[in-house]
């Protein structure tokens, strides 16, 4: 099992959080948590945002931009 420190909203402090045993095959990175000391599961989640082409043109030169 899989051991990191979280703050917990139940305990209302930071505890120990362990990855239970995962029956979607995620192993030791199973986004599953569970608090040691109460027993409140979290669920920890990495979002990833694209760049857009908007954003892409914003950095181009004022020059390269009128043409």
């Amino acid at each position: 099992m899989s051991h990191r420190e979280l703050y917990c909203d139940v305990c209302e402090g930071v505890a120990l959080f362990e990855a239970p045993p995962c029956v979607d095959g995620h192993g030791t990175d199973c986004p599953e948590l569970i608090c040691t000391d109460c027993g409140a599961a979290v669920v920890v989640s990495v979002f990833a945002f694209p760049v857009t082409r908007l954003a892409d043109r914003r950095r181009q030169p004022a020059h390269r931009r009128a043409a």
